[in-house]
């Protein structure tokens, strides 16, 4: 039996009860939880068990969530990060979007969609598909410790340049009625005056407001609402969606240092209503028919092959083929704002519900699917290599590589296997902090590490460097490993790709048996098993600072490391942490 209308907090109730239950079981198949909410609203809306008869009783609760969304999206985008990123990312982002744009004219054109007769399935089709989910990409990341990875920079960088580019689309969006371009450039010009206010707001008036409020928490996070749906209002009132005016209100706030205590207090209050928008959207989502299914399916196959688009810009500026195809692996999703984008679309009579439909398809496909694709994001970059050399597209450096290599079997005994913040400040140390000892030891040292900028700087430091992927053998091989008299590895098994600490043990021993070898880990037991290895000495971040493993590895490379093997062992046996 469906609720009566005006049942709102039995309505609310049902769709908080349910949606958590199927959350939970998506949180366990390690699928997104917009998946979970939208299926629920399927579920117990209309087209499913009926509980819910009339989705606009919580049209409004899930509009605030929608605002909620948005405002959280833009204290996230901090500008002056943004502006300093560097060219992979302020090209990539600015063009991507474009790019993916004009091929989904195209090719969406060739299917036969068209713009007209007040319906712009073409343009939603294309613009929608042109973006990526912050959420779901910034979540898997995380997870592999790959954020400040350069490629996960670069994602990430992308990401935010994406939500400007949406930013854009909501200003154009209520105009899209007329083909004149004057109501176009006046929304964009209404879009622009609202950044102003909320910019000169923000610098002259609300930092008095946030000091005089800092002392009581609770405060500060309802003034920031407030200023968030103040904006809003200001932006339903001059023509704009209120959705546009919370994301510009949060931009405003995200520079300022209390934007992270309001992040932290209203992410829970986001929760609750953007819950309720998701299960609303799946109540307005009607059966899908053959047709539906059939083009969700080719939108995501045109999406993932679409992301192709970031390949040649990075491959351009000499990223190598890693750094320019994992982004574009990373990027292989549809965006929530692509959902808000359609779902506003929908309300605005712009397009059918059918248009909705593939989107919220193509967007659960896509996301599954980027489970999978950014989990073995490295893998995959590997097999499309392979590609790549095979059609003649080199990647960065091969010669310089080469040379290096070829005079690193000769000239260079120390041989540091990848290149992260850990071996970073050990080189510095090295570098400044040994006296006579320290500008002996730096000119015998080799770096083997696959990120371009790190080899740049390197180079730019007179520092040998050679790039290529320490998970190969060959790798290994090509860089006179075999002469070597001290292999060094700094990056714990929660950062390596491709290899673990182990495993590069084994293969520098079985290439060079000589060899004094360090490598590193987070945990006493495993540091103990690297021991057990055939690990000289092993480098536990936690414990050993890097002017103490500098000169550990000063002293193993002229006498060895039996005494500071057996003092870390017996180290090692004698702590008994909580956790290990």
């Amino acid at each position: 039996m469906p609720l009566p209308p005006g049942d709102l907090l039995s309505t609310i109730g049902i769709c908080i009860t349910a949606a958590a239950l199927l959350a939970l079981v998506g949180w366990r198949l390690r699928q997104p939880l917009i998946l979970a909410y939208l299926l629920t609203g399927v579920i117990i809306g209309p087209v499913g068990l009926n509980f819910v008869g009339d989705p606009k009783s919580i049209a409004t609760v899930a509009e605030i969530g929608l605002i909620l969304l948005l405002f959280i999206i833009g204290l996230e985008i901090d500008l002056k990060k943004l502006a300093s990123a560097g060219a992979p990312v302020l090209l990539t982002g600015a063009l991507q979007v474009p790019i993916c744009v004009a091929l989904g004219l195209g090719f969406f054109y060739a299917l036969g969609f068209r713009n007209q007769g007040g319906h712009y399935a073409l343009l939603y089709l294309a613009g929608t598909l042109s973006l990526s989910s912050t959420l779901v990409v910034v979540k898997l990341l995380y997870d592999k410790f790959e954020l400040d990875t350069l490629p996960g920079r670069i994602t990430l960088g992308v990401l935010i340049i994406q939500d400007l580019w949406a930013v854009a689309m909501l200003a154009v969006q209520p105009n899209l009625e007329s083909p004149n371009l004057l109501p176009l450039a006046l929304s964009l010009l209404k879009g622009a005056a609202l950044v102003l206010l909320g910019l000169v707001i923000a610098k002259n008036a609300l930092p008095h407001l946030f000091r005089a409020v800092a002392k009581a928490p609770e405060l500060v996070l309802v003034s920031a609402l407030a200023w968030c749906f103040f904006l809003a209002a200001v932006a339903s009132t001059i023509g704009l969606s209120r959705e546009m005016g919370a994301l510009i209100a949060g931009v405003s706030l995200s520079t300022f240092p209390y934007s992270l205590d309001v992040i932290a207090k209203a992410t829970s209050i986001r929760d609750f209503f953007v819950t309720l928008f998701f299960v609303a959207l799946g109540m307005q989502i009607p059966v899908p028919t053959l047709n539906v299914i059939v083009l969700a399916l080719i939108a995501s196959v045109f999406l993932v092959l679409s992301r192709a688009a970031v390949v040649p810009i990075l491959y351009a500026l000499r990223l190598g083929h890693r750094t320019s195809l994992i982004p574009a692996i990373n990027l292989a999703n549809i965006s929530e704002f692509s959902i808000v984008i359609v779902s506003l679309g929908l309300v605005r009579h712009q397009i059918g519900a059918d248009i909705v439909t593939t989107v919220i398809l193509a967007f659960a496909l896509t996301s599954v699917l980027s489970t999978y694709l950014i989990n073995s994001n490295h893998a995959v970059q590997q097999r499309l290599a392979w590609v790549l050399r095979r059609i003649r597209l080199r990647d960065i450096d091969a010669d310089a590589a080469a040379a290096v290599a070829e005079e690193a079997e000769q000239t260079h005994p120390v041989v540091f296997l990848g290149f992260f913040r850990d071996a970073s400040s050990i080189l510095y140390e090295l570098e400044h902090g040994g006296g006579k000892r320290g500008e002996n030891f730096l000119p015998q040292v080799v770096v083997i590490d696959f990120n371009p900028r790190v080899i740049q700087e390197l180079r730019r430091r007179g520092i040998a460097c050679t790039y290529g992927d320490i998970a190969h053998i060959d790798t290994l091989h090509h860089v006179g490993i075999e002469k070597a008299r001290l292999v060094v590895c700094t990056i714990t098994d929660d950062i390596l790709r491709g290899t673990t600490n182990l495993r590069l043990l084994r293969s520098v021993r079985q290439l060079n048996p000589e060899a004094r070898i360090v490598v590193a880990s987070e945990h006493i037991k495993q540091a103990t098993e690297l021991y057990e290895a055939g690990a000289d000495f092993v480098y536990l971040p936690r414990l050993h600072s890097a002017v103490e493993i500098a000169g550990i590895l000063k002293k193993g490379l002229r006498a060895g490391f039996p005494t500071t093997r057996a003092e870390a062992l017996a180290r090692l046996g004698e702590r008994h942490e909580v956790l290990d």
